[in-house]
């Protein structure tokens, strides 16, 4: 699949306004000295609602706008015509062969969803099912970073990042310690879908400048993170280390 195969990616308009920040007191390179800034992190962006005014929609695009402000590549993907896990023999559909390839193609994730009935939406987590913790001898999800946020209808609660961080955990990715939660969403944006200035808002950068250091920390260790001794036992692939290298050599010399 090449990009221009990418029909579920949503288009992020006005990138680079950001009306709520204050940019005087916000890092443009919030990861600087903590590991190398090229290539920029790329950090995919999930919601969990398909509603017009999807207020997850609208939180993660405002994610990504800050996260393009600190220097990274970002995608948002469109769930619209995600099937239902299993709903299609082998999960043979466009939608989520696109959504596995934006995986793979992530250092970092962001994973928002509304709290309904005090628990994550169906839709996200029919984007994380489809999500294997490997895919064609490749892993979407292990050794990345994730960041994990909610929003509210009422008052502020923590039961959806709670079940994000359960999943992020089950999916071997390393969720970061900050997380948001945005309490009666539907008075935090403007009519053009612009999140307010708020403590919510500030949170949120936070969140965002967080993932962007833990992304810079841990991509150039991502593949060593993940290596089990379990499964290289079950691939059968012996470690060369050189410690035993020189075991090995001293045996053939006596």
């Amino acid at each position: 699949m090449n990009s221009a195969d990418f029909t579920r990616l949503r288009t992020l308009t006005d990138a680079g306004h950001l009306p709520a920040l204050n940019p005087e007191y916000a890092h443009r390179k919030p990861a600087l000295r903590l590991g190398a800034l090229d290539p920029p992190p790329r950090v995919l962006l999930l919601y969990g609602s398909l509603r017009e005014r999807s207020f997850s929609r609208l939180a993660v695009e405002e994610s990504a706008r800050l996260l393009q402000f600190f220097g990274c590549e970002t995608r948002i993907f469109d769930p619209f015509d995600l099937p239902l896990p299993d709903q299609i023999s082998g999960d043979d559909h466009p939608a989520v062969h696109e959504l596995r390839e934006h995986a793979l193609w992530s250092q970092a994730q962001v994973w928002c969803s509304p709290e309904r009935h005090g628990q994550i939406t169906g839709i996200m987590k029919a984007q994380i099912d489809h999500l294997p913790l490997a895919y064609k001898g490749l892993r979407p999800t292990q050794g990345r970073a994730l960041a994990v946020m909610q929003v509210c209808a009422g008052s502020q609660s923590f039961n959806s990042v709670n079940s994000l961080r359960i999943l992020g955990r089950w999916m071997r990715m390393f969720t970061i310690p900050n997380q948001s939660s945005v309490a009666k969403a539907y008075d935090e944006f403007d009519e053009a879908g612009r999140m307010k200035p708020s403590a919510y808002y500030d949170r949120i950068v936070d969140v965002m400048e967080e993932l962007v250091r833990f992304t810079v920390l841990l991509r150039p260790h991502a593949d060593q993170l993940v290596d089990r001794y379990s499964e290289r036992k079950d691939r059968n692939e012996p470690v060369d280390t050189p410690v035993e290298a020189a075991g090995i050599a001293q045996s053939m010399t006596r």
